[in-house]
Parts: C-alpha cells; structure tokens; sequence
C-alpha cells in the first residue's frame, strides 16, 4: 500500500505539487480555530469570535468557486499566487488591527476568505498531466490526496497551537500565512502549473454547475459535511461528560485516524466498476458507521466507534473526486472541485447549527443522531439521482500541445457494467 504512494511520488513534480498544496491549504485549514484564538486574546466574547470565523467561513465557501473558474480561464499562476497574497493581507490586516473595530475585523476575515487559493481544485486537475494520463494512477493519486487531507486537518490545529505557545495568536496568524504564500509559490513556478491549460469550455453562466451528475454529487455531499459538522459538536457534549478536552482530542484524533486508514487501503489497489456506483456503496457504509456513534459508551468505546466512523470518508472523497472529473463540463474542472469543497463547507457549517440545539433538545446521542441522518440524506439524493449520474460521465485523457499540458474530454462514456 505505502509502495503505491511511494511509486506516485517518485514521478516528477508530484511530491513538490502535494506537499506545496497541502502547505498552501495551511492557513484555510487553521483558519476558523487561529481567529478565535486570537480574538479571545484580543479580549473579544465567543460570539464574536464565532461570528468572524462563519465569516471567514462564508467568504471562503463564495469565493472558491469564483476563483477556480478564474484558473479555468485564465490559468494557475495568474489566479493562485495574487489570490494567495491577499487572502494572507486580509489575516496579517486582521493581526495589526486587532478586534476593537468590528466592522475592520470583519473585512479582515472576508478579505482572507474570499481570496483563499483554490489549490486544492487545482492540484486535482493537474494530476492527469503529472502521472502522464494514466487512469489508474490518477485515481490512486486522489485516494493519497485525501489521505492527505487526513493528515493535514489533524496537524493544523495542533501547529496553530504551537505557535500560539511560541509566540502569540497574532504571530501564529502571520506565520500561517506567510507559510500558506510560500506553498502557494512553490506550487505555481512548478512546470506543470505554468503550463496547464484548461480544455476549451462553452460559454454559460452556470459554468460547472449546469451538469446534472455534478449538481447530484454536491448535493450528496453536502450532506456529508453536514454529518461532519454534526460530529464536531456532538463530540464536545459527549467529551464535556467523559472527561473533558482530552477525550475531545481523541475522538477527533481517532476519526482521522480512520480515515487515513480507510484512505491508504482504498488506494492500495484498483477498482472496477463505475465510480458512481462506488460511490454509493462507500457513502452508504459511511451512514452506517455513523449509527453507532449514538450508542455514546465509556470513552475507550467510543474512541473506537469514533475511528470506525471515519474509516469510508476518504475513500467516498477519493471516489467523489473521480465522479467530479467524469461529469465536469469541458474547461470547467477546477471550478467543479472548487464547487466540491464550497458544498462540502457548508454542509459542515449547517450540521455545526443544527447539532447545537439537537444535543440541548436531546442530549448527546441527538447530536449524534444528526450525523446518521445526515448520512443516509446523502444516500438517498445519490439514490434519487441514479440517472443523472449513470449519464453524462466521460473518461478524460491529457493530451500534450506546445504550449503544455491540457485536460481533455473524451466523447466516450467511461461507464462499464460490473460490480464496484
């Protein structure tokens, strides 16, 4: 398994375009838990606090998918690195300035999340061209890049805390970001970026969004940021009765954990079958592993039901991130990852929400029992949507030109008739 994603990061330029986007994502990845850290040492209430990182939050959701249709159009380097640049100025602004004026830490936090570089959909659509347009490759480089993702949200908020200790929140904010526009950097000099080009795209308002598939797709998972959402809160209520903070860091900690593991043996060998298909089966399991949750045993337990519930969400991301490629209208692919992770947030948003009154309403296991139907919401819009998403999938190839590397739409349906 470890050889699989060791071969992938041996071929050029993929290791610096992973670890250059995972350390360009650092800031959005710390963002929310950085402002309310620092607005609590500005002496700033929790619902300021909270209010400024829902902010920061919103603008981000707006503005990724704005910005990957600028990559589609205009290119990486033109879009990322200036997007970059003012996303840290809205932070170190935010940093300077402090939280006494309202209206400035707010425009602060917009500025910063509006412009947050959509690296991640950009680094999707770079991987055809890097791993020479082999499909199997591809697939198995998404499955590594959610592995990744894993290991990045659990490593940020504990930097985010190091940093705090070493200097101060503001120092962790100028130094987060400064770190995020040196990732940024190192991704758009690298050859591949320069010379990506979109394939040609026909002219729409909607963009990405006037595929069927696709718009099925966010809908599902937008549910499962929902259920993701819903976890966060419910495990505080959980761990405010079984221990504290500790018990948090571990339920949290093990639900990573098993994602990773999920993640790493998903990737670890090849699939057949339509990823539609595969996809339903992956997110059906995922409600399933959410149920238990609202069981709430003795901490141990629980931690193990925790990792058990994260163990199919990297494998549904891997497998979404190939039905996103397949159903993307021509041109508009990093616009459709970016519409990805936009859904995904405000799902996560909302299942934050509605957790809240959920366990007030009834207790924790309430709060868990969000997640579940969250779950299944997602099973049952991919269910609905059969159609939309059994048609209208295409393969994509990359085909090399003069000016450099271009994504493009195959006119011939990928889909095969077997099991997942």
């Amino acid at each position: 398994m470890a050889a699989g994603y060791a071969e992938l990061l041996r071929t050029r330029h993929a290791a610096r375009l992973l670890v250059g986007t995972l350390v360009g994502r650092l800031p959005n990845a710390t963002g929310p838990i950085a402002i309310v850290l620092f607005t609590r040492a500005e002496g700033g209430s929790y619902s300021l606090a909270g209010a400024l990182a829902a902010a920061y939050g919103l603008a981000n959701a707006v503005g990724q998918p704005l910005l990957g249709r600028a990559v589609d159009l205009f290119g990486q380097p033109r879009v990322q690195l200036p997007a970059a640049v003012l996303s840290a100025s809205g932070m170190v602004w935010l940093a300077f300035s402090g939280t006494g004026s309202a209206v400035v830490a707010y425009a602060a936090v917009v500025l910063a999340g509006l412009f947050t570089p959509p690296l991640e959909g950009g680094l999707r659509a770079l991987w055809p061209g890097v791993l020479g347009g082999r499909e199997e490759k591809v697939h198995a480089a998404y499955a590594m890049d959610a592995v990744a993702q894993e290991v990045m949200f659990t490593v940020g908020p504990l930097l985010v805390t190091l940093f705090v200790a070493m200097w101060s929140p503001a120092g962790a904010l100028l130094a987060l970001n400064a770190i995020g526009v040196l990732g940024a950097l190192s991704v758009v000099v690298s050859e591949p970026s320069r010379k990506w080009r979109s394939a040609p795209r026909e002219a729409h308002w909607l963009g990405a969004l006037r595929s069927r598939g696709l718009l099925a797709l966010l809908g599902a998972f937008f549910f499962v940021g929902m259920a993701l959402g819903s976890i966060t809160v419910a495990g505080v209520a959980y761990a405010d009765d079984h221990g504290g903070q500790a018990v948090y860091g571990w339920l949290m900690a093990a639900l990573g954990l098993g994602a990773l593991i999920g993640g790493v043996f998903y990737g670890a060998r090849q699939w057949a079958g339509a990823p539609e298909r595969r996809l339903r089966l992956l997110v059906g399991l995922l409600a399933v592993c959410y149920l238990p949750l609202m069981l709430v045993p003795g901490a141990v337990a629980m931690t193990a039901l925790s990792a058990l519930s994260g163990v199919f969400l990297a494998p549904a991301l891997a497998c979404a991130f190939i039905v996103v490629d397949r159903h993307a209208p021509a041109g508009t692919v990093t616009e459709a990852f970016s519409w990805l992770v936009t859904f995904f947030g405000v799902g996560a948003a909302i299942g934050t929400a509605a957790a809240g009154p959920a366990v007030e309403l009834g207790g924790t296991a309430a709060g868990f029992g969000v997640a579940g139907v969250a779950g299944f919401s997602a099973l049952l819009v991919l269910m609905v949507t059969q159609r939309a998403l059994a048609t209208g999938g295409r393969s994509r190839a990359v085909a090399a030109s003069s000016d450099g590397v271009s994504e493009v739409a195959s006119d011939v349906p990928s889909e095969v008739p077997s099991a997942p």
